[in-house]
């Protein structure tokens, strides 16, 4: 009778243990945020990789709620800056990301007012923050729209 109640209280143990697993498989990357204004001057793509680079992100009003701790050692992150533009409806986005077994490639796509579109004519500086969820090299390149 021992052994059967030590046995009961064994499995209802076992049974009543944390089962948490972590199902849910995050991006390849996420956008953490596209601007109209506040872009530098001139075009670039920078590859934030290092835990010094990604703290610079942290100090932004707009990114410090959306990039975490541990995110300096488990993700990589990418600035595409479009330069200074002499009209609004500019942006610069992610069309696409591959993954390879040593590489991240991402696409972007840049996007401009149609002709005879209104646009704004004020000076716009557009820029878009990506978080890619992997460490490997990133290499970028421009579509072929």
């Amino acid at each position: 009778m021992k052994k059967a109640a030590v046995a009961l209280i064994t499995i209802f143990l076992f049974s009543c243990g944390s089962t948490k697993t972590d199902n849910s498989k995050k991006p390849l990357y996420e956008v953490l945020t596209q601007q109209n204004n506040g872009g530098a001057s001139i075009r670039f793509y920078e590859i934030l990789t290092e835990a010094n680079e990604i703290k610079m992100l942290q100090s932004d009003e707009n990114l410090k709620k959306k990039i975490k701790a541990d995110d300096t050692s488990k993700s990589n992150f990418v600035i595409l800056n479009l330069g200074e533009k002499s009209s609004g409806g500019h942006s610069i986005t992610v069309q696409k990301a591959e993954e390879t077994p040593t590489q991240i490639i991402l696409t972007v796509k840049e996007t401009s007012p149609k002709s005879g579109e209104m646009a704004i004519s004020v000076m716009s500086n557009p820029y878009t923050v990506v978080k890619i969820n992997s460490k490997k090299e990133i290499v970028i390149k421009d579509s072929d729209q």
